[in-house]
């Protein structure tokens, strides 16, 4: 390997500390900052991505920053954070999946730094970085920047608010206070209670292990209090306006609705009880097997190390707030009423700190730390061989350019394998971390892309580009797709029949489940245009297989609606 590669890669003799080097480090973050990058090009998917992307269009075309409106109707479910976000980022960038998702990467940078500093805080400078490396390379952590929706921006928070917490009490700073009331407040902001439950459960963990318990009754903590609840009146001021003020407004059939208090209290119980909706209720180990796609390449470790802490909790001399924190979470989460994979991703910066600290506590332990590199190895063997399946079968390579880069990270990936110089530790970590950055560069530069050739919305939205003027275009009623409505920049319009004037042309988008009630009412389509159509956030093996893709596909229709 040549020398440059030696230096950057920043290869150790075995005697040498830290584990990782600085330039390692910092190579693996480079890395992984090229396919994070590469993912805020993506298109948007349908489900909640296009779905929220649109309730701030609206924002951003109508001015209202107050309402909430999803498809004409008041939305309640999320706060404003994200989508105030979203649609200053239109002002700024134009209405385009970049400037949607670029709020979300840049509070990651800030929820990765939050995860380096509290490692630090808690452990040790090293086991700072490592942390904020393993969070950083987790699948789901990379997915929430790519199909974006407020998790990347919570689990920020979270950290954040985590990192100020813990050095206001380790260290009684006003700045601390600060930091910890805006961090909880915005993670408030995003997603309701559950922004503040997980750090704030945190510190008092922590102040417990620490039997710093009589600290949290300090005039600095009361103060923390005040500007938290002055942090998030902006939030709360707006559900009063839009749903306090106005009891004839109805949301799922219901109507006086006390818009603060649902985003205080009932927000998170209806979702915990399955009000909101009842999917994998019964499925109480969802969230375990779920963790070991989620958090893979280090799934199996964390649970080893949760496995470890919990079984010598009595003789623990380090930090276990993190672990307990983290099991606490799972818990909660395993009996809630309605489930979805990237709940996990606010337990992520704690999971990211017990994982380091117990990872570099272990460095000397040499039969483990080859056991260690022996389960990696074969995890990421294992994920190669899924993407590639997915790239080299499915949806073939075929830019050059995507080739070269595939062949350079695998050099790198061999290379950590087969080095001598470096620390078996250090050999697990970055082969660890390259093979998901090498996983990662062919989702975004390859499958991604092609995959959404499949979804109609955003397809249909480029092929009419210049042949029909979106504001003439109308949805059939039970129809829609958030991505045409994006990529068009217009709201949805639901067919009322009064559509149109004379001369002017109208347009209808509808469905083949549609045909049989447009004919019914007697109306008459022309000029249609047929776009391939599939739920691409629900892929099968039917679609996955290049034979029989075609034949579980639907297609998305735009028709002229004759006069």
């Amino acid at each position: 390997m040549p020398d440059f590669f030696i230096y950057f890669a920043g290869e150790m003799p075995l005697t040498d500390k830290p584990v990782l080097s600085g330039k390692l480090y910092t190579f693996l973050f480079l890395l992984l900052g090229g396919v994070y990058v590469a993912g805020l090009f993506v298109p948007l998917m349908d489900n909640d991505s296009a779905h929220h992307a649109n309730i701030a269009l609206h924002m951003y075309l109508t001015g209202d920053y107050v309402n909430l409106v999803d498809k004409g109707s008041d939305y309640l479910d999320k706060p404003h954070l994200h989508f105030w976000l979203a649609a200053w980022s239109f002002k700024i960038f134009g209405v385009t999946g970049f400037a949607y998702k670029l709020p979300s990467f840049l509070l990651t940078i800030l929820g990765v730094y939050s995860v380096y500093r509290l490692g630090k805080s808690l452990y040790n400078t090293e086991t700072g970085r490592l942390a904020a490396l393993i969070m950083a390379s987790a699948v789901s952590f990379i997915l929430a920047n790519n199909d974006v929706r407020m998790d990347a921006i919570l689990t920020a928070m979270i950290a954040f608010a985590a990192w100020q917490l813990t050095d206001l009490l380790l260290h009684n700073r006003w700045i601390h206070v600060l930091g910890a009331a805006a961090g909880l407040a915005l993670a408030f902001s995003t997603k309701g209670a559950i922004g503040v439950l997980m750090p704030g459960l945190f510190v008092l963990l922590l102040a417990i292990s620490r039997r710093q318990l009589r600290s949290l009754f300090s005039l600095k903590w009361l103060a923390l209090i005040l500007l938290f609840v002055a942090g998030i009146s902006p939030v709360l001021y707006c559900y009063y306006l839009q749903f306090n003020l106005h009891p004839e407004k109805l949301v799922r059939g219901k109507d006086h609705i006390d818009g603060v208090r649902f985003i205080l209290f009932n927000q998170s119980t209806e979702r915990y009880t399955g009000v909101m909706g009842d999917t994998l209720k019964q499925d109480y180990f969802f969230f375990i097997h779920t963790f070991l796609w989620a958090f893979a390449p280090w799934s199996f470790l964390s649970f080893y190390v949760f496995y470890k802490i919990v079984r010598g909790i009595k003789e623990q001399k380090t930090e276990i707030a993190s672990a307990l924190v983290f099991i606490f979470f799972i818990g909660l989460v395993s009996f809630s009423g309605f489930k979805l994979p990237h709940y996990l991703n606010s337990g992520f910066p704690f999971a990211a700190v017990f994982t380091a600290g117990f990872l570099l506590r272990s460095a000397n332990n040499l039969l483990l730390v080859k056991r260690i590199y022996q389960l990696q190895l074969i995890l990421t063997l294992l994920i190669l061989l899924a993407v590639a399946i997915l790239n080299f079968w499915s949806f073939q390579v075929n830019s050059y350019f995507i080739l070269t880069g595939v062949i350079l990270l695998l050099s790198v990936y061999f290379h950590f394998i087969r080095s001598s110089l470096m620390h078996t530790l250090a050999k697990s970590i970055s082969l660890s971390v390259t093979a998901l950055v090498l996983s990662f560069f062919l989702l975004n530069t390859n499958f991604y892309p092609q995959v959404l050739n499949y979804q109609g919305g955003n397809k249909l939205a480029a092929a009419i580009k210049g042949k029909a003027d979106p504001r003439d275009i109308y949805f059939w009623e039970g129809s829609n797709s958030a991505s045409f409505d994006f990529y068009t920049k217009t709201l949805r319009k639901g067919y009322l029949g009064r559509e149109g004037k004379a001369g002017k042309k109208v347009w209808l988008v509808y469905y083949p489940k549609d045909t049989l009630a447009i004919k019914e009412k007697g109306i008459k389509l022309a000029n249609t245009i047929r776009i391939k159509d599939y739920e691409i956030t629900k892929m099968d093996a039917a679609f996955l297989n290049p034979g029989k893709r075609d034949s579980v596909c639907s297609v998305i229709m735009m028709s002229e609606i004759l006069p």
